[in-house]
């Protein structure tokens, strides 16, 4: 069977990537098609597969501006050829789905969300951005809503990373999606003594506007307790300014200082609304809990009162309210961990294998000649 793999950009090793990396070990002489590719920030089993690349990654600066030919890409994906390929596996967030695939293939769209800055949060990235961007933005959402949810009939079949996506993939497409959790590498992560815990809480992730880190440096702020950050990204200047005396910002930091920082934690803050959120899982493995928004995946990863503790309402009143009800809860690390261990590689490989396989077996019997 041959194999294509799209996803729709490759500069960094984030959610996304980390399903490519475990479709790429599931099918090892799978092709991979993206916009755009840069070699330094991927993986070596990725860099193992053949790779091409659209259109957009000749136009300038493609690697650092990619997100700004966004308009562009509809059309540069269905310029990629597919001819020959059995099954075709979209990786979506941006685009990627709205490949053109050949009439006798198999099609599979394993959705991170329908595109979040033209769909659920299109007003949260509209009224955060600059003026300019402010004008453009309608006109071209409008064009790519449009092409996105005619290309959802290009998909066979859907599969969300979970049940909040597989909500927005009803609303947006009126398509049924089944779940499957993406791999969390969770053996990576260790529990350690109870002597060796820190005193500080954990903030980890992109530092972008949608997922509100300023919530958790403000909150920090006014309890005056330590808070250590790590993660870069649009905000890490207005963050460092913004931090008080009990708040560092590390920036991006290499796996052993995060790994470090997971196990030693009082527990993670995650202030945003995650598709599915790999970082607490990631958090829980270490056997700490998470003090979580009440929305998005969290809410199927984290059990309140059991591995961590939720907060109803997107302010800092309320995520210190959170940290304060956490700080009198009893917590068991192993119980945390072993929540975390559901989430884990095989759990992924397995659903997702047993989903294509089934779903190659109907349609290799769905089209029979008349007799």
């Amino acid at each position: 069977m041959k194999v294509a793999i799209v996803h729709y950009w490759l500069v960094g090793m984030r959610g996304g990537e980390k399903v490519v990396e475990a479709l790429c070990n599931m099918y090892p002489d799978a092709d991979i098609f993206t916009h755009v590719y840069d070699p330094a920030a991927i993986s070596s089993t990725i860099k193992a597969h053949q790779i091409k690349t659209s259109f957009i990654s000749r136009l300038p600066f493609a690697v650092a501006k990619y997100k700004s030919y966004l308009p562009l890409m509809p059309m540069a994906l269905e310029q990629l050829d597919l001819r020959g390929y059995d099954l075709v596996i979209s990786s979506e967030s941006g685009p990627a789905k709205g490949i053109i695939p050949p009439s006798a293939s198999t099609h599979i769209c394993y959705c991170h969300s329908p595109m979040r800055y033209v769909w659920n949060m299109f007003h949260d990235y509209r009224e955060r951005t600059g003026f300019i961007n402010r004008l453009i933005m309608p006109p071209a959402a409008h064009y790519i809503r449009n092409w996105d949810s005619i290309s959802a009939n290009r998909v066979h079949e859907f599969v969300a990373n979970s049940a909040t996506v597989a909500r927005r993939i009803e609303t947006y497409y009126r398509r049924h999606a089944t779940v499957v959790y993406p791999p969390v590498d969770t053996d990576a992560f260790s529990i350690v003594p109870d002597a060796e815990l820190g005193d500080y809480h954990l903030m980890v992730g992109e530092l972008v506007r949608y997922k509100r880190p300023e919530l958790a440096v403000e909150a920090f702020n006014r309890l005056q307790k330590p808070l250590v950050v790590i993660g870069g990204g649009e905000m890490l200047r207005e963050l460092r300014a913004l931090a008080g005396p009990t708040v560092k910002i590390l920036g991006p930091q290499p796996f052993p200082v995060l790994k470090h920082h997971y196990a030693r934690c009082q527990a993670l803050i995650f202030p945003g609304e995650e598709d599915f959120g790999i970082v607490p899982v990631e958090a829980m493995a270490s056997g700490r809990p998470v003090i979580a928004y009440a929305r998005g995946g969290a809410t199927e990863t984290v059990q309140d009162g059991i591995t961590g503790t939720f907060f109803q309402d997107q302010t800092v009143d309320a995520l210190i309210d959170a940290v304060e009800r956490s700080q009198r809860t009893a917590y068991d690390p192993a119980r945390i961990a072993q929540r975390a261990s559901e989430f884990g590689l095989d759990r992924f490989t397995r659903d997702m294998t047993r989903f294509i396989d089934q779903t190659m077996a109907r349609a290799s019997t769905s089209v029979r000649p008349m007799i």
